[in-house]
């Protein structure tokens, strides 16, 4: 009874928090009875152990396959740890030793980026500091699965990664560089990427270090760190992003070698060892019920203090179900064994955590143990890394200072040097530049003194155009300043002083806490032939820069610096473009009254002309609180600006594909309409809102309590499951069955006269369905690879929780009628939020300089950059004018064609009949003027906190500042003609 009970613990746990390897059934729970059964109460305990296989002694790999064989012939130990040696080593001995153990045995590694920190012969994935700098958690996710294929193919089952602990410690000396940085965000958003894409292939990954490592100053394989924080401190920071990786289904936790007197004020008593931390709050406050590990018992965090039999039997009392690397096996068991006769510990507690660990042993396939296939493994291993690193090394070079365009990008034919630091021959990086620019070359080793530095200043002294100068081969840890000598810190900062030099730091961004005075500064994280490769492709611009900083280095250079707007979008003076700055400067009032007057917390203002930006400003913070600055990065809801950046768009491509005929019906291509008034109406009037389709439906109230404004049972999840999939905001999950109900309701909507303008969303929603049924893609997909990606609009996407820090998105309503939150990244629309946040009418977000780079490219007849995404034919035919009753193009919004006569010019009285463009429910709005070459941009979130705030409409801001932008228009007086010109012309009549 206690059995079966035990097993539907597990499995309710499981589903609640998609434990995909805990997860019972009825053959599940047979292996398990079965195997348990066979366990004597020695090899009960050893299940629970995991031995190393492998370590280095001075250059030599010595492996220990004698000692583990015969600790599986005695004691049948559960698990192994793999660490260094060659692949095709490794496999052989997994084989041997699977071969001979009795029941299957655990294979795990710590592998944070991939198989390469262990092997020999396998190429590493780049540091998760690297992975923190790029600006799409999609590609954290690739990496995460690729590393999980690696694990697969030699088989591994439990990777110990991904590192999610916070470094907001500089001087961290065992974490640092193996955290994704410092934000919580940001952590918890590539650690859960990281996480699904290893479990995606069947590996379960591991959150470490449980609660948190990133804030200490000891190292604890030396010692045992302290961390004096409160339980306050450490929930709202070091326990984010486990509460996040434990809601996304993370199969395993590794708990840290911690002393933290908040949680346990047993002297010297590590966390990992403390029944406090890993049973009242990882489990039970936290809600885990997956694996847990120790951290190795043998580092001096923990055996200082206890012996290696009392660690272990301490671990398990703590909770623990593995142990790591408890050193002698047979004195481990024999220690828990007496904790047992003396009451410490009970044999239902052990037998709890060795059917935990079968269970988990079953879903992990080892009930099938095939042997290694060591036929072309290495290159198997090594398939997806190059690719994968070169994109991640793309996406996360970081452009953190630009003073100069004649260095970056550096034109042939300048004369350059190039200035090594840290090198005392030349790398890949010199002899690239000395390739490509005929660069002379000059190095500077950290042995070198300050002699040797004045030589090598008089030797640039007004000799070269550019100086390329490469920081290399300093320490990753930041002792000493991570090994970087005083004489070439003082060289560096006194070649920096010049705009003719760009510095490219190639290592730890740490280090650049040196380089605050530079004018033009790189931070490439990483120091191998493949960085230097992306690192040259910038210098050249090929390639643009769209990293940030994943840590705070300096005052000048904090988490999120960079610069990511593109060289071909750039930004320039808006005399550059024949705009007045002087008359722009009356966009900052207008800003400023709007956010004094509560019609908006914050804004971004954005304005192009001739194919450049020439006015591009944050105002204001993203709530009333004014914690949190808007920057000209933040991503805003667009609310309804959805219907022409997406939808319409994407209708556009299919159309010019010849996939899409706008004379077709619903009917023809959507199955679902078939014998309802709505599969006659053609798409042409649904583009123009006037196929009598209703303006909205506010889907979400069926499902709402009237009396209680709660939602009704049935509806709604607290957590993710198979049935309720959808998620609606944070902790609500829609049954994904009612997505039906909704098409239902929208079919079955009351349908008026054709031919009457009815602005509404069911038309774009009935369109993004179009597009889906096309293309059998979804419409964010699509839109993403079609659209967005070819033009680097990396933060213009739906869905962005799943791809951007949460901070890096404006807040918009605190719903009361529906969700009963304060929304920040889920859509603000409740009916795009019930389609999974990707809907044809709502749902879209994006940063105003991404978002600019679509309306660019339409301005510009279809192209940008090279990169053609529609004939110009195509453009001018949506954007015109097609309704005799409404101003609307096909999609596009449109100036009132009256408008120049008309008491309520819109958009504004000056925008030509050519302009297009939308408006958005959130306080947006992108309008795009062919005649004028003009492009504006206003992104705001008026509805935060309070959704029908109509103060921004009231208070005529985004149209102000628009005709703000027209009256600053430089106009060229007409040129007089002089007499002679005049006698000439008259003559020659």
């Amino acid at each position: 009874m206690k059995r079966l009970l035990l097993a539907g613990l597990l499995f309710h746990a499981a589903v609640a928090h998609g434990q995909q390897f805990l997860q019972t059934s009825p053959a599940a729970e047979q292996w398990v009875d079965s195997t348990f059964n066979k366990l004597s109460k020695k090899e009960k305990i050893a299940q629970l152990m995991v031995m190393r296989m492998s370590e280095i002694r001075g250059k030599e790999v010595v492996f220990f396959e004698k000692e583990v064989a015969k600790s599986l012939r005695k004691y049948n130990v559960g698990s192994i740890c793999l660490f260094q040696g060659e692949a095709r080593l490794q496999a052989e001995v997994i084989n041997r030793l699977q071969a001979k153990a009795r029941t299957p045995l655990m294979v795990s590694v710590d592998g944070e980026t991939g198989l390469g920190m262990r092997f020999a012969d396998v190429t590493r994935f780049p540091d998760q500091l690297t992975i923190g700098a790029v600006p799409d958690a999609e590609l954290a996710y690739k990496v995460g699965q690729a590393i999980g294929e690696q694990c697969k193919r030699i088989g591994i089952h439990v990777n110990y990664a991904p590192v999610i602990d916070i470094n907001n410690n500089p001087n961290n000396p065992v974490i640092n560089f193996r955290s994704f940085g410092e934000d919580k965000y940001k952590v918890a958003l590539l650690g859960t990427a990281i996480m699904k894409g290893m479990q995606d292939t069947g590996v379960m990954a591991c959150a470490k270090h449980f609660p948190g490592h990133g804030d200490v100053a000891v190292d604890s394989h030396l010692d045992l760190p302290v961390i004096n924080k409160t339980l306050a401190q450490l929930d709202s920071l070091e326990l984010y992003p486990f509460k996040q990786l434990i809601k996304a289904g993370i199969g395993s936790a590794m708990v840290a070698h911690l002393y933290i007197p908040a949680i346990d004020t047993t002297r010297n008593q590590a966390t990992s060892l403390s029944r406090k931390n890993v049973t009242d709050l990882l489990r039970n406050q936290l809600g885990f019920q997956g694996l847990t590990f120790t951290d190795a018992l043998e580092m001096q965090g923990v055996a200082k203090f206890y012996p290696q039999g009392e660690a272990a039997v301490q671990s398990l009392i703590a909770g623990n179900d593995m142990l790591c690397l408890p050193g002698d096996i047979r004195t481990s068991i024999k220690a828990v064994r007496k904790a047992i006769r003396k009451d410490r510990l009970t044999w239902e507690e052990i037998d709890e955590k060795v059917r935990r660990v079968l269970l988990a042993k079953y879903n992990l396939q080892l009930r099938h143990v095939k042997p290694i296939d060591t036929e072309h493994l290495a290159e198997g291993l090594n398939e997806r890394v190059l690719d994968l690193k070169q994109e991640v090394y793309t996406n996360a070079i970081t452009l953190l200072r630009h003073t100069n365009s004649e260095v970056l990008p550096l034109q042939q034919g300048k004369k350059v040097a190039y200035v090594g630091i840290g090198l005392g021959e030349a790398n890949n990086f010199a002899k690239q530049l000395q390739q490509e620019y005929g660069a002379d070359t000059y190095f500077f080793n950290y042995k070198a003194d300050s002699t040797a530095a004045v030589a090598l200043l008089e030797s640039l002294q007004g000799q070269y155009d550019a100086v390329v100068v490469g920081v290399h081969q300093y320490k990753k840890y930041p002792a000493n300043n991570f090994g970087i000598s005083a004489a070439a810190i003082n060289l560096l900062q006194q070649l920096q002083q010049d705009e003719k030099t760009i510095s490219f730091v190639f290592g730890n961004p740490y280090a650049i806490m040196n380089m605050s005075e530079a004018r033009n500064l790189v931070a490439c994280y990483e120091d191998d032939p493949l960085m230097h490769e992306v690192a040259l492709q910038l210098l050249q611009g090929t390639t643009v820069a769209k990293g940030t900083l994943p840590v705070t280095v300096s005052d000048s250079f904090r988490f999120g610096s960079g610069i990511t707007t593109t060289s071909y979008f750039p930004l320039v003076s808006p005399e550059t473009v024949g705009l007045d700055g002087t008359k722009l400067s009356q966009i900052d009032t207008i800003a400023t009254n709007a956010i004094r007057n509560g019609a908006t917390p914050g804004c971004v203002v954005l304005v192009a002309k001739k194919g450049k930006v020439g006015f591009l400003k944050a105002y204001g913070h993203m709530s009333y609180d004014s914690t949190e600055v808007v920057s000209t990065n933040t991503v805003y809801d667009l609310a309804s600006v959805t219907k022409i950046t997406a939808t319409t768009t994407a209708v556009m491509k299919l159309y010019e594909e010849g996939k899409l005929d706008l004379q077709k019906t619903l009917g023809d291509y959507l199955p679902w309409v078939a014998g309802t008034d709505k599969a006659d109406l053609k798409l042409e009037d649904v583009l123009l809102h006037q196929a009598g389709l209703v303006a909205w439906i506010p889907f979400y109230r069926a499902t709402i309590d009237p009396a209680t404004g709660k939602p009704k049972p049935g509806y709604y999840s607290t957590k993710p499951t198979e049935q309720f999939s959808v998620r609606i905001a944070e902790d609500m999950y829609m049954r994904r069955d009612w997505t039906d109900s909704m098409k239902a309701s929208i079919l079955q909507s009351k349908l008026g006269p054709k031919g009457k303008y009815v602005y509404s969303d069911n038309d774009f929603i009935f369109l993004g369905k179009v597009v889906e049924e096309i293309t059998g893609m979804g419409l964010d997909a699509y839109t993403r690879q079609a659209l967005f990606e070819p033009l680097g609009m990396t933060t213009t996407m739906f869905t962005p929780r799943e791809h951007l820090s949460l901070n890096a998105i404006a807040p918009t309503e605190d719903d009361k009628a529906f969700r009963q939150q304060h929304l920040r990244g889920d859509v603000h629309d409740g009916g795009a939020a019930m389609f999974g946040g990707v809907a044809g009418h709502a749902g879209l977000f994006s940063n105003a300089y991404d978002l600019a780079k679509l309306y660019q490219l339409l301005l510009n007849g279809g192209e940008l950059n090279g990169v053609r995404l529609f004939q110009k034919e195509t453009i001018d035919y949506f954007t015109a004018y097609h309704s005799e009753i409404s101003r609307r193009g096909l999609g596009f919004d449109k100036p009132s064609k009256d408008n120049a006569a008309s008491k309520s010019p819109y958009p504004t009285r000056s925008a030509s009949s050519e302009t297009f463009g939308h408006t958005g429910f959130t306080g947006i709005c992108v309008w795009a003027d062919p005649k004028e070459d003009l492009l504006y941009v206003f992104l705001s979130n008026r509805v935060n906190p309070v959704g029908d705030n109509p103060k921004l409409l009231e208070q005529n801001v985004r149209s102000d500042v628009h005709e703000a932008i027209y009256q600053s228009i430089i106009r060229e007086e007409p040129v007089k003609k002089n007499m002679l010109q005049t006698s000439l012309g008259a003559s020659t009549r």
